[in-house]
């Protein structure tokens, strides 16, 4: 009597920065796996990202409950830790790839999803090679995660929304307080957010001003040169017009020489810029300039780590995202990412679609220029039309004592089955 052929199992791990909904996304892909056993064996995470799968530093997924992995979907961060480590080629570090190989046969893996941007983009899909270069059968599935908003043919990615709304309702409120102390202290407050090449994340903050709440914001994008007179002239006209001006700034902003504002002059171990803070460097420029009382601050951290605050169809997007790399991965696919396409905006509809990683590895979507308002301090219309349906709707965590109750999963290491040790 003939047997059914044991699946194979999956490896699962996240890779960069994390964000507010990257778990989501986990949540997604572990669930759908369950529901097809006869396809997926055991889902195995990387512990720290793909430093994981070198070191056959393993977490079997099977040991957390239900429930556990349910409430993945409202918990921040990375729940099976991330790295920021990319792959060489294959011509630059074989042994990379003979690892990989090694720990993916002892562990039976045929499935490898990576939950990451751009740069995880392109270790996916030289994981992806492994069949083809290596002789090892494995279906790469890229699962899209930046704050950035960054990675190409995807309508936006996950992870951003909710980044979005945060520096949205948190430039809003930053505001209210200025507005009511401008008479007598603070005219500016400068706000600084992520973002070195692409200033999607700035743009949110020009969402806080609408028709019916009307903000003096100044926004400083990566895509546009700074221009000291024109920035100085413009937060002047805003503090004579509202007595007070909100200032929020990408930290990748450059000056017309392609120097970054805030590089002064440092240079790290490896001989590259050592930014500091932007916020202080515009700070600066504006009591210089102007003479004017301020505030500033750096979102940092706070941003991407703000569950509490997530947007919904934000949510609902990095769970989607998971769920479809299963199905992608169990009809055959190879080398893909799941993408959400825009159906429409008003009212908002999206679906899923799929991208080839071999156009999405290592490029980078950065603002159109029809996004920037013509003076190069706002958003347009297009832009808001875009931006606005990517924070709305709120997808609350259970709360306790006040605070938002999120899940620590037990990570259960899985056994090692080779000798020696790896060291990346």
């Amino acid at each position: 009597m003939a047997t059914s052929k044991k699946p194979k199992n999956a490896f699962y791990a996240q890779s960069g920065g994390v964000t507010a909904v990257i778990n989501a996304s986990a949540c997604g892909l572990i669930e759908a796996a369950r529901k097809v056993p006869k396809k997926i064996g055991k889902v195995y995470a990387g512990r720290n990202g793909i430093i994981g799968a070198l070191t056959e530093d393993l977490i079997d997924t099977s040991k957390e409950s239900a429930s556990a992995i349910a409430a993945l979907r409202y918990t921040p961060s990375g729940a099976f830790g991330s790295c920021r480590y990319k792959l060489k080629s294959l011509e630059a570090n074989k042994r990379e790839y003979e690892r990989l190989i090694e720990v993916f046969a002892a562990h039976d893996i045929g499935y490898f999803f990576y939950n990451g941007g751009g740069d995880s983009a392109d270790t996916c899909l030289k994981v992806s090679q492994l069949s083809e270069t290596m002789g090892y059968p494995i279906q790469a599935i890229h699962v899209p995660k930046t704050v950035d908003n960054d990675l190409p043919i995807t309508d936006n990615c996950p992870g951003f929304g909710s980044v979005a709304k945060y520096i949205a309702v948190s430039t809003r409120e930053a505001s209210f307080d200025v507005a009511s102390m401008s008479k007598t202290s603070t005219k500016v407050f400068i706000l600084e957010v992520m973002g070195r090449h692409a200033g999607w994340i700035a743009a949110a903050g020009g969402l806080a001003s609408t028709k019916d709440t009307e903000i003096p914001i100044v926004i400083l994008f990566p895509e546009v040169s700074f221009d000291q007179a024109k920035f100085l002239a413009k937060v002047d006209e805003n503090v004579k017009k509202f007595g007070y001006c909100t200032v929020v700034v990408s930290e990748g902003v450059k000056s017309p020489d392609g120097k970054f504002l805030a590089d002064q002059g440092l240079k790290d171990a490896f001989g590259h810029a050592q930014l500091g803070g932007v916020a202080p460097v515009v700070a600066s420029i504006i009591k210089q300039g102007l003479n004017l009382k301020y505030h500033w601050g750096v979102a940092d951290y706070l941003q991407r780590a703000a569950r509490h605050i997530a947007s919904k169809s934000d949510v609902d997007q990095a769970y989607a995202m998971g769920k479809a790399a299963v199905e992608l991965a169990i009809k055959g696919r190879n080398s893909v990412m799941p993408t959400v396409v825009r159906k429409s905006s008003k009212p908002y509809k999206w679906t899923i679609g799929v991208a080839e990683l071999s156009k999405v590895a290592n490029v980078e979507k950065m603002m159109p220029a029809d996004y920037i308002s013509a003076d190069g301090f706002g958003i347009t219309a297009k832009c808001r039309t875009y931006l606005e349906p990517l924070i709305k709707g709120e997808d609350y965590p259970p709360y306790k004592d006040g605070l938002p109750q999120y899940v620590r999963l037990k990570n259960v290491a899985v056994k090692k089955k080779l000798k020696g040790e790896f060291k990346p």
